[in-house]
């Protein structure tokens, strides 16, 4: 399995890109920075995309992130975390003036731990209900205008989104950081869940 990793520069991409090589120790992991072109991932024989974490908002500070979502994902399973998350919901918004993607409404959440309610479904398969995740962000996934192509998989128990899922495509979000040690096993578990898909 070729994966490709695009990296938002997050202090913790080297942790999931571990976890990764782990999980999947035959496969080939190739790691960009979030300005790889369109052409180049056509180029590469991609089986999955992981889109990292990173500062800023998705709109605005993850390259060509978005064009590669929207190229790409009828085509090749996306995990997107954290500023992924965001990217994803960015890129299936319908009226590109809109940012589909604000301050969360309960603050800066840097480091702090909430209940996290999920579906039990594709990445959240073996995974407790509700799990303890770790959160590392300061914007959040508009709910009142979530794009029509996504749905939540997973809530805070703040009722901010911390899962979106493409309702036809193996596009999975995440805004919470499941390379946090503070989430073994189970940050592990949904990683292997979204190589199996």
């Amino acid at each position: 399995m070729n994966i490709l990793f695009i990296n938002n520069y997050d202090s913790f991409v080297y942790n999931l890109v571990n976890y990764i090589c782990q999980l999947a120790p035959d496969s080939y992991i190739i790691v960009e920075d979030n300005n790889i072109t369109v052409d180049k991932v056509k180029e590469m024989n991609i089986d999955k995309i992981i889109i990292s974490p990173g500062p800023g908002h998705p709109k605005y500070h993850t390259g060509t992130v978005i064009p590669i979502i929207i190229e790409f994902y009828s085509k090749i399973p996306m995990l997107g975390i954290c500023l992924g998350h965001q990217a994803i919901a960015e890129a299936f918004g319908e009226d590109k003036n809109t940012e589909y993607v604000a301050r969360a409404k309960v603050g800066p959440m840097h480091g702090k731990i909430s209940k996290i309610f999920h579906d039990q479904e594709t990445i959240f398969k073996k995974i407790p209900n509700p799990l303890l995740g770790v959160r590392y962000h300061s914007l959040a996934a508009k709910s009142e205008i979530l794009p029509q192509e996504l749905e939540i998989s997973a809530t805070a128990d703040d009722g901010t989104i911390m899962g979106i899922r493409n309702k036809r495509y193996p596009i999975e979000g995440i805004q919470f950081h499941p390379e946090s040690i503070k989430m073994k096993p189970y940050g592990i578990q949904i990683l292997k869940n979204f190589l199996d898909l």
